[in-house]
């Protein structure tokens, strides 16, 4: 039995679930998300919890898939989930215009990625952290859908992957990143 697809999800006040074929749909206050149901689970909405629910063993495995991607959404349109992600280097920059987010990452031009609907950024520049000799910006993307939140964090980190020995490039803040050493080290 499935640990996280026997959990059942709190639905708060303000968020409306509907259940359909093959489907969920979530509305909340930071909007509309709908979520595919995988074949062999079913969703039950009673007394303010959804649970889902497998016809058999044989569909163990979408069980909880199923169970957090109704969490995720129902998470989604309540809080919303961020990302931060930071542009290490000298003369490296990230700048917001609109939709679209403007880099400077060492290459002959500028790097320029329009931002998905339903994603947000904003960059800041914040003093130099202990850890990063030569930390530059902070990026935060922000949205309600976490795949997608999750997908466009994966396209902004191959824009520029960190370098193995000064750790140059974009990296997510919340990961630790073991640099080689040098030369000079031998």
């Amino acid at each position: 039995m499935s640990r996280v697809g026997k959990k059942p999800i709190e639905v708060p006040s303000g968020v409306t679930v509907t259940v359909k074929e093959g489907e969920i749909e979530v509305k909340g206050p930071k909007g509309t998300l709908t979520t595919p149901i995988p074949d062999g689970v079913e969703f039950k909405l009673e007394d303010g919890q959804l649970t889902a629910e497998r016809k058999s063993d044989e569909y163990s495995a979408m069980h909880g898939l199923a169970r957090a991607l109704a969490n995720n959404a129902v998470v989604g349109v309540t809080e919303g989930f961020s990302r931060q992600m930071d542009v290490v280097g000298v003369g490296y920059k990230a700048e917001v215009q609109g939709k679209k987010l403007v880099f400077a990452l060492g290459y002959s031009h500028p790097v320029e990625y329009v931002l998905p609907d339903g994603i947000d950024a904003s960059a800041e520049r914040i003093p130099a952290k202990s850890s990063i000799n030569q930390y530059q910006t902070t990026l935060t993307l922000s949205g309600i859908d976490k795949q997608l939140l999750g997908q466009v964090a994966a396209e902004l980190a191959r824009l520029r992957k960190p370098d193995a020995y000064k750790g140059k490039g974009i990296r997510y803040a919340d990961r630790y990143y073991r640099l080689k050493q040098g030369k000079t080290a031998a």
